[in-house]
């Protein structure tokens, strides 16, 4: 403010402002107030809510190795109904998974794989039940549902193991030449040494019948016309 004002005219110029725009100020004040607390409550209860998330599984996998089925599915259930949208929740189903495999109950497990792969899960998650139930379905002899559950998927990191559960796939139904080029790609994977058992798959690939092995035949050159005038 003006410093040749009297400190009588400063004062009523203040309140003048303040009469003005002091209701504005207060509610700033309040509003930021509001969303500090609430970002404070927010942020507690997400830590709160990752705690809570964290015990229940730690809870779970105790059962598990237990194998505590009926204890398992209440925690697994639990963690699902209550933390969705948290990792916990996929993780928790192949948990549970894994247990009931263990238990002889795969038609559950694929189950549990099945609800995983239709949820909201991260892909990484998916991409790993996808494999798994892949596996189960082997197990069923259910090939051709092999096929159509991994054919066409798209995963850098996982593109090893789909291939190789896919040549696995074409080996049971017979189409031994489709299961050679599934089992080579698996091979020819970059990143197929940490995700498949190199030698492994070679041995499936050598197991295949010898003949989808053979060149096709070559095809007859063509007489040389300055040889057959001589």
């Amino acid at each position: 403010m003006d410093d040749l004002l009297s400190e009588k005219e400063q004062i009523e110029k203040m309140r003048t402002w303040w009469s003005e725009y002091g209701a504005y100020v207060i509610a700033g004040v309040v509003l930021g107030a509001a969303v500090l607390f609430g970002i404070n409550y927010y942020q507690t209860s997400q830590r709160d809510a990752h705690l809570e998330a964290s015990a229940l599984y730690d809870t779970l996998t105790d059962h598990i190795v237990d194998g505590k089925l009926e204890a398992a599915e209440s925690v697994a259930g639990q963690i699902s109904a209550d933390f969705g949208d948290s990792a916990y929740a996929p993780q928790s189903k192949l948990a549970i998974a894994r247990l009931y495999m263990d238990q002889n109950r795969d038609q559950d497990a694929a189950d549990s794989l099945r609800d995983l792969i239709a949820g909201n899960a991260d892909d990484a998650f998916k991409h790993v039940a996808r494999v798994r139930l892949a596996k189960i379905l082997l197990y069923q002899d259910k090939a051709s549902e092999v096929v159509a559950l991994v054919d066409g998927q798209q995963s850098e990191a996982f593109a090893a193991r789909y291939a190789e559960v896919l040549g696995d796939a074409y080996v049971k139904l017979g189409q031994f030449a489709d299961a050679r080029d599934a089992f080579q790609r698996a091979l020819s994977e970059p990143n197929q040494g940490a995700t498949i058992d190199q030698p492994f798959v070679q041995l499936k690939l050598l197991d295949l019948p010898i003949e989808i092995f053979e060149e096709a035949p070559v095809a007859a050159e063509e007489p040389d016309m300055d040889e057959e005038a001589e």
